[in-house]
């Protein structure tokens, strides 16, 4: 195994109608995995504007980043890849995504707007994913939830 620094990567839930944007970030369609779009955060940027770069970069998107809500681990043992993600609820003033827009690095491929039945059909990391979007820590919206270190999934 090698042992490289730990990636720090900020990611956006973003609920419209209910609906959560999730995105596939394998480039060639390599996996099934969906997650929140974001991405590796830049040093000497702050955390939420690492996020409105990201988002407008993979899906045309211009969000406003409101509070962090969830603090994720993962990791691939065998390559020595750590990251850590920080989740921060969002908004947009307008869902639409434009059909032809295309990730200029080549990495998101796919995007939907899913319900919670169907989230529970997807293969989505993390785990506690749908808890923290919808919000089942009782409604106190200013809690951070830690999600312990996961294995990576391909």
């Amino acid at each position: 195994m090698t042992s490289r620094p730990v990636r720090l990567a900020v990611r956006a839930l973003i609920l419209n109608k209910d609906r959560l944007l999730l995105v596939n970030a394998w480039p060639g369609e390599q996996s099934d995995l969906w997650c929140a779009p974001g991405g590796g955060a830049e040093p000497g940027t702050s955390l939420p504007e690492n996020l409105i770069r990201e988002v407008a970069e993979e899906i045309g998107l211009q969000v406003t980043v409101g509070a962090p809500v969830l603090v994720n681990e993962f990791h691939d043992p065998p390559r020595g890849f750590h990251q850590v993600d920080v989740y921060f609820r969002c908004q947009v003033a307008n869902p639409h995504i434009n059909p032809g827009w295309r990730d200029p690095e080549g990495v998101v491929n796919r995007h939907r707007w899913v319900s919670r039945t169907e989230l529970e059909g997807l293969t989505v990391k993390p785990d506690s994913l749908a808890a923290v979007a919808w919000g089942d820590d009782g409604g106190d919206r200013a809690t951070i939830t830690y999600d312990p270190l996961e294995l990576i999934l391909r």
